[in-house]
Order: structure tokens, then sequence, then C-alpha cells
């Protein structure tokens, strides 16, 4: 069962063959074995059981259910969700229960999900290895002395390691995606605007976007159409219709002109991960692709781009959380150091308690996005980095006029080791070198498994699309997994 995909549990829900009480009482117990990789933050076994036979109760009266009804779904924990702790991965938020549900926790309770815990994190999101949470890092099922990458690494490693079937996360620079592809898994993330926001902890409101963790496209293209629509409660979702994801999956796109983008196949990418998307492409040629180079000549500039627009965005949205409303607030605000004693006690207050409660990785990017919005220095640096923003979307609606769908790899590496990256922060920033251009473009991207080094770590194959096309991309991306067997893998973890 903790192999099995979401489908599969809801035939066998529908057929009676299973409960929803038998699968989540299996999979608490496999959680509780599998402690070790420190995948959820929170995760209480007496409220999801009673989500579990609340649904079972309702199957056999016959009432009618959502299409998600009795599925456990693992939750980014910075999803809020009404009376649950929701603290980002940081010290700042441990005592936070949010007095009401994120947009996407509404839709999956509608659906008739069950909410599976809460997993672990990059704190606020920032990161790219989930070595930044304040609860620790998680372990990658496949190989526990490396990453599951981030800063949705709980979530990727909870599917992954047969913990829940799927799962949520937020991409703001690759952060669904890169976890995905090494924990040789799906991720996806939907154009900006196609999912709400509203009940997200933000950390860059412009790039943030929530998203999909799951063993096949089948289970993706589920989540994703229920999760997926307009809300007016954010003012960035887009009133578009919903197209129905599950039921075109398994119809071929009427033309597969793929573009490949020179500029993914660069220096620092590992030759593994190489050979792997060559092989993919090969694929799709055989399949009867149209293959074409395609330039993206503005990527280059993404990764500089990104690391003014997305800190300067945290460094606002993060200003709130000073100890004087919500969040962790510092006993002990006494003068610290020479020139204290003048600040009013309220600013010392403020000042201990932003120590305190955020780690090195946030405190670093605030402080550089602070100084990038600064005064003299904005037109240098921010509104700059906006104008490179905008060349780059200008690439991606150049090259989707002479090709369907852009591939190339997810990650330039494989898993990393647990500690190999921390000391060097430029090395983390570009584990991200090939998905950061899709949030500066607000386009779609996914990532699905697409081989296995020598070592057995998973290898992510990216694919992009334009703005709204996420029924392409599932489409697209169906083609090479009916050709392969790749999305069958597990990881053999040892209880």
């Amino acid at each position: 069962m903790n192999s099995a995909t979401a489908t599969a549990l809801l035939a066998g829900l529908e057929q009676g063959a299973i409960s929803s009480e038998e699968i989540v009482i299996g999979l608490l117990d496999r959680a509780d074995r599998l402690k070790r990789l420190n995948v959820f933050v929170h995760l209480d076994p007496d409220h999801v059981l009673s989500q579990a036979r609340a649904i079972d109760k309702r199957r056999r009266s016959g009432d009618s259910v959502g299409p998600l009804a009795g599925v456990p779904v693992a939750i980014k924990d910075l999803l809020c969700v009404e009376g649950e702790p929701t603290t980002c991965g940081s010290r700042m938020l441990r005592t936070f229960r949010p007095p009401y549900d994120a947009t996407v926790i509404s839709r999956l309770k509608q659906a008739g999900a069950i909410l599976f815990g809460k997993t672990n994190m990059d704190e606020f999101a920032m990161g790219s290895s989930t070595e930044n949470s304040a609860y620790g890092p998680t372990l990658n099922p496949w190989d526990e002395t490396r990453v599951p990458g981030g800063s949705s690494g709980g979530s990727a490693a909870a599917v992954a390691a047969g913990l829940a079937p799927i799962a949520l996360g937020s991409d703001t620079g690759g952060s669904i995606r890169q976890p995905a592809a090494v924990c040789g898994i799906v991720g996806l993330k939907p154009t900006y605007g196609r999912v709400s926001r509203y009940g997200l902890i933000a950390f860059a409101s412009s790039l943030d976007q929530i998203g999909p963790f799951a063993h096949d496209l089948a289970d993706t293209a589920l989540i994703l159409k229920a999760i997926s629509g307009h809300d007016p409660r954010d003012s960035t979702s887009v009133d578009d219709s919903v197209p129905d994801y599950p039921a075109t999956l398994g119809t071929p796109p009427e033309s597969l002109r793929i573009g490949v983008v020179p500029e993914f196949f660069g220096e620092g990418l590992d030759p593994e991960v190489e050979s792997a998307i060559r092989e993919a492409i090969r694929v799709y040629e055989q399949a009867g692709a149209t293959i074409r180079k395609v330039s993206l000549p503005n990527s280059r500039s993404g990764i500089p781009a990104y690391y003014i627009v997305a800190p300067a965005e945290c460094s606002s949205n993060l200003a709130r959380y000073d100890g004087t409303i919500y969040g962790h607030r510092a006993a002990d605000f006494s003068p610290r150091y020479p020139g204290e004693e003048s600040l009013a006690p309220m600013v010392r207050m403020m000042m201990a308690s932003r120590a305190e409660g955020f780690g090195a990785e946030v405190k670093r990017r605030i402080m550089l996005g602070t100084f990038v919005l600064s005064a003299g220095y904005a037109d240098q640096y921010y509104n700059q980095a906006l104008k490179v923003r905008r060349l780059i979307r200008n690439d991606f609606d150049s090259a989707f006029k002479e090709v369907d769908v852009l591939i190339g790899p997810t990650s330039p590496t494989p898993a990393f080791k647990l500690g190999e990256r921390t000391s060097n922060p430029l090395a983390m920033y570009l584990s991200d070198i090939y998905t950061i251009t899709a949030n500066l473009a607000g386009i779609p991207g996914l990532s699905i498994p697409c081989g296995l080094t020598k070592s057995n770590l998973p290898i992510g194959l990216q694919l992009l699309a334009p703005a709204f096309a996420e029924e392409k991309l599932l489409r697209t991306a169906r083609v090479f997994e009916r050709a392969t067997d790749w999305h069958l893998k597990r990881p053999g973890v040892k209880e």
C-alpha cells in the first residue's frame, strides 16, 4: 500500500476492497517507523483517523463524496490549516495556529482528501536542501546521507518514501521541481495565478505558487484539478476556466514540437544527468516529436535577477515578524551591544525577537533584500532586475512561437550530500539554475523521473510550457511516461 498511487487507492476505496481508515493506519505506522527521515514536523494520528472514519461513514451511507475522498495528502508547513501548527520551518512561528484555512486546504477538504500532517521545509521556503529548517534536515529516501532538495523537501520525501501518495508544496524558484527531481517523483509548478495563494505564508509574492507532488501524472492531474481555479480572496488569481486534466491526460497532444535549450546544457551539468536527458529527448523523437534547438539567451541572468527580486520581496513580506502582534517575542531584550542602551525598549524587543526567531539563511536574504531596495540602490539593482525579468519572459514568449514545450534537466546534479553546500551559498543557489526562470516568467514547469545514476540516485526531466498550458504540459509528459517505467521506481527504504 505504501507504494500505491492515489488513483489506485481510490479504485480500492470505491470497490470496497479497502477503507480510508485502513490506509491511514498503515501510513501512520510507516511514518512512525521512518521517523529518522524527519519528514513530518506535525502529524496528529487522532485527527487523521477521525477524518478517515468520517469519509468511510459517508461512503458507506451512500452520500456523495469528492474526487479525492479518503486519499491522504501531506501538506507543506507553510499552508494555513485552521487550528493546526503552521510554522514555516521557523522558530519565529513555532506557536502559530492559523484561525482559517488556505484556499487549497479548503478545496482539498471539499474534495474529501485527508490532511496527513505538515511536512518539513527550508525556513520560510528559503533553501534548496531542506537543511535550513528549525526542525533539522529531512533525509532523502533514496540515500539517507543526501538531501531531498528544497525548499519542499519534506513533501517530496513523504511521497518518495511512501508516507503519503500525494503532497502539496510551493515553488518560488524551483522548490517543487528540484525536490521532485532528486527524490524520483513528479512535481508540478502551475502557472502563476492558476492556484490561489490565499493562506500561503509568503516568501516572494510575485513568484510563489502552490503545486502537487505525486508518483505519476494521473495523480498529478487529479490533484491539480482539485486545487486550481479562481479565488476572489487572491488578487493575483486568474479568473479562467480549469480544464479537466484527468480526462484529457490520456489523449496525446495534437503536435509534439519540443525545444531543446542550449543554455540548459552548460558548465556544471553532471554528465550522468545530461546523458539521461539526451536519452529522454531520443524517446520523444521515437514518439514522432519534432526536436529543434531554441535559445533562451537571457536565462544566464536568471540567478542574479532572482536573487535580487526574491530577497527584495522577502524583506518586505517578513517585516511583519517583529514580535509585536504574533510570532516569536524575545523574553530578554536588555542592551547587548554598545549603543543599544539609547534605543527604545520596543526597538530592542523587535531586534532581539528577529535575531532569535530567524535562521541564518533567512537573515541573509532579508539583509540582501533590504539593501537592494534601499535609497540610492533600488535603481541600480532592483529596477534593473525587473527589466531582466521582462527580457526572460520575452525569451519564453518567442520560444513558444516555435515549439509547444521546452525540455531540459530539472537539477544540474543528483541529490548532493548533507552539509556539502551549507557553507557555500552560491553553490546552493545554483541548484535551481534551470528552474528559476520559469518563476520569473510565471509559466508552468513540470519535473518527471527520467533515470537513475550509477549510484542509484534519481534524475529529473523538466518540461516547460506557455502560461496556463498545464493541460498541454501534462499530455506531453504523458507521452514519455507511457514509453518508460521510471515513474514506477521506488527507493528501497529500510524500516
